[in-house]
């Protein structure tokens, strides 16, 4: 089987997955910056260079995530949701709902049996629920973004934040600190509020389980136990949570060369009618994306601080 990659250019973090058949070869993560070409780039021959592969061994990429039109690559590319939706589904198939936490934004998503999205709910004014809020609050604290979940799980009274806006945040944050409040405190507070945004959405795409979560946010244990404790329900929890989308753009990249392999086998009659059906697949997943960017523009022009 050839060997695939995918690549998730995300706001904060870029990673590139190549995969050989279901297994997956090797991956990179790398702060995205400020040049979202260099920074796909450089995670894809990291994750080359792991592999012990060259870029002329690759047979397929497909990218994915806000800065996926500036990878510098021929390949295909497909939205967020969908990736990280079926991504999801390829390692927990029993799961039907996503929680993906990331730098600027977080989702929530209905998956089907065959881990397509059927709805979604999408958070990105004032970066409220996402990655961004926490790391705010951790430099306010001076405390590692990589410790504060720990650290929020020893807070015995939680402080109350009034705000979801990670810019105003930073101000209550101050203030708390001010009035004596402890680091531990004030986290289990930071996690319990994008607890409760999370679960606002959840409810609104009525959550079903099995569940799972994503992104940057499910490497944070703290909270992770505050949303399994506000909406009552075990999280499932990748071994490595920032890669499930591209992960799944990999797969995509797969089965289009499985796809062009059996096609190179067939009489030009069957080439013909396997290339009508393609159009035709192509054409209703055209729309079926279109549909959703829709959607998603609808549901953020809603949205609320």
């Amino acid at each position: 089987m050839a060997y695939v990659a995918g690549i998730d250019i995300g706001s904060v973090t870029a990673k590139a997955a190549i995969m050989e058949d279901d297994k997956v070869v090797s991956y990179h993560i790398a702060p995205s910056g400020a040049n979202f070409r260099n920074a796909g780039q450089q995670v894809m021959e990291a994750a080359l260079e792991k592999a012990g592969l060259t870029l002329s061994q690759i047979k397929g990429i497909v990218t994915t995530g806000y800065g996926a039109a500036n990878v510098p690559y021929e390949c295909r590319q497909v939205t967020e949701v969908s990736a990280q939706s079926r991504g999801v589904h390829h390692l927990f198939p029993s799961v039907r709902t996503v929680v993906d936490i990331g730098g600027q934004a977080s989702k929530a998503i209905r998956v089907d049996e065959r881990g397509r999205s059927t709805d979604f709910a999408v958070t990105e004014k004032c970066a409220a629920g996402s990655g961004r809020f926490l790391s705010v609050i951790a430099h306010v604290l001076q405390v590692p973004l990589l410790d504060i979940g720990a650290l929020s799980l020893q807070g015995t009274k939680p402080v109350k934040f009034n705000t979801g806006c990670a810019v105003f945040s930073e101000s209550e944050a101050i203030s708390r600190v001010a009035e004596g409040a402890r680091k531990e405190d004030i986290l289990a507070g930071v996690h319990a509020a994008i607890a409760v945004k999370m679960a606002s959405m959840l409810d609104r795409i009525r959550l079903q389980p099995d569940c799972a979560i994503t992104g940057g946010g499910a490497n944070d244990i703290g909270l992770v136990k505050a949303l399994e404790e506000k909406i009552a329900l075990k999280l499932m929890v990748p071994e490595e949570p920032l890669i499930t989308a591209a992960l799944r753009a990999a797969l995509i990249a797969r089965d289009a060369v499985v796809e062009a392999e059996k096609d190179a086998s067939l009489s030009d009659k069957d080439r013909m009618d396997a290339m009508r059906r393609m159009r035709e697949e192509r054409m209703k997943e055209r729309t079926r994306l279109i549909n959703e960017a829709l959607e998603r523009e609808k549901k953020l022009r809603g949205a609320k601080y």
